[in-house]
Parts: C-alpha cells; sequence; structure tokens
C-alpha cells in the first residue's frame, strides 16, 4: 500500500494558459454606477440625489445579499438610444464605450461646472447580468456583482447542468453595439479558457440544449432507460394478453 503510494505524485500541474480579456463597450439596457464626487458639497448635494448617499448604498448592499441588485436602482439604465441622464450634465451618449471612456467623457463635461483638480468620477459596470436558460437546475436571469466571471461560474451559479445536456454545443447569445451573433460552445475543450467565451458578458445568454436521449423521452442513464424499456414491453405484453 505505501509503495503504491509513493508512485503517485501529490498533484499534476497543467501549462499556464493566458486569458483574453478584451474590452467591453456599453450596450443598451446595460446598467453602470457613476459615482461623482466634487469639493462642492451643493454639487455633491445635487449628484447625491441619484448616485446616493453612503447609508443608501448599505442598504442596498443588504439588499443584494437578499437576492436584490444594489445597481438596478441606484445606477444608470442605457436608453434606447444609449445615454444616460446625469443630474446638471443632461443625457450623455455612453453606447459603445468602455468604462474608461465613459469616465472620461463624463469628466470632460464635469470641467465646465468644477475644476480638474476638484472632482472624483468613477463609472463601473453595474454587475454582470446574463440568463441561462435550458438544461439547467435553475433556469433564469441572473446578476453577480462582480466586473467579470467565467462561463463556469456563470453556469455554477445556474445550479450546474443537467445530465442530459450537451455540454460540448453550449449556445452562446451575446450583444454587440451592431447586433447579436450566437455561438455553440464546447465545453469539453481545454482550449476554452483561451478563448473570448471564458468570460461572459453582460446580457449573455446560455442555452443548454438536451441530448437525444433526453428527446426521445428516455432515461437518463442505462439503468432508467433499461427500467422504461422493461415497462414499455410489460404493457404491450398485457395488451396483447387482453386482446387475445
Amino acid at each position: 500500500m505505501q509503495d503504491t503510494d509513493e508512485q503517485i505524485p501529490l498533484y499534476t500541474e497543467s501549462e499556464l494558459v493566458p486569458n483574453i480579456s478584451e474590452d467591453y463597450y456599453l450596450q443598451y439596457n446595460d446598467v453602470v454606477d457613476i459615482n461623482v464626487k466634487t469639493t462642492s458639497e451643493e454639487l455633491n448635494e445635487i449628484f447625491g440625489i441619484a448616485t446616493g448617499d453612503q447609508s443608501a448604498r448599505m442598504n442596498m448592499a443588504q439588499g443584494a445579499q437578499n437576492g436584490g441588485d444594489i445597481f438596478f436602482i441606484n445606477g444608470y439604465t442605457l436608453d434606447e438610444n444609449g445615454e444616460v441622464e446625469l443630474p446638471l450634465l443632461g443625457e450623455i451618449k455612453l453606447l459603445g464605450l468602455t468604462t474608461k471612456e465613459a469616465q472620461s467623457l463624463i469628466e470632460s463635461k464635469l470641467k465646465a461646472y468644477v475644476n480638474e483638480e476638484d472632482f472624483f468620477v468613477r463609472v463601473r459596470l453595474g454587475g454582470v447580468r446574463f440568463s441561462a436558460l435550458g438544461e439547467f437546475h435553475r433556469n433564469g436571469n441572473f446578476t453577480i456583482l462582480q466586473n467579470r466571471i467565467s462561463i463556469f461560474q456563470a453556469i455554477a451559479h445556474a445550479g450546474d447542468m443537467t445530465t442530459t445536456a450537451k455540454r460540448n454545443e453550449v449556445v452562446l447569445i451575446r450583444q454587440y453595439p451592431e447586433g447579436t451573433k450566437s455561438f455553440r460552445v464546447n465545453l469539453n475543450d481545454k482550449r476554452i479558457v483561451e478563448s473570448e467565451f471564458y468570460f461572459i458578458r453582460p446580457n449573455d445568454m446560455l442555452y443548454a440544449e438536451p441530448m437525444k436521449i433526453r428527446e426521445l423521452g428516455t432515461g437518463v442513464n442505462f439503468v432508467q432507460t433499461f427500467q422504461l424499456a422493461v415497462t414499455t414491453l410489460s404493457a404491450v405484453l398485457l395488451v396483447l394478453n387482453a386482446i387475445n
């Protein structure tokens, strides 16, 4: 027993695969958290109407822990024109911009009211929203309050995939500023970690198709399929005996 244990390594290590992290460009219906602070108490009060004070943010955080969305009420949603409306600054188009570009745009407009050294602006995504449909244990819309999540984290958040799901052909529907694309992703291929699909994006939709065994109405494994076949055969024999 001891000799066998000595032959088994404590662990094995794969080679390091670099992740592909592309810039995300804001889309319609994205929710962004915009925080503006200045040296002017009057301006802070104006922007505080929308961004919320510290106590309000703590209440929102508590609501998020209970299953709510901290940014849905507290953030800004890009409308059908890709714009958000900020106090004093008015409507600003953020569609197709990164969060850094959106921050720079807001800063440029704020300079008309405050000296550059007298304000602070932060723009970030209000979590990652995605949908999971089909062969997941929990279907629905989900929000994870992180800057980025992997496709495996998203699947885990949806309760994992069922045993009859096609793990080699998960449909991923992704939004782009110019439209929508769909992809079929093979979760069994280790190259996924170096692909653009390893990290999901806001508003992604995951659809897990059932395997043929599910479509045929058979069991999810050999035992269940065998039991179903025996039951069906017994029923057929009973009907034939009744007829005869």
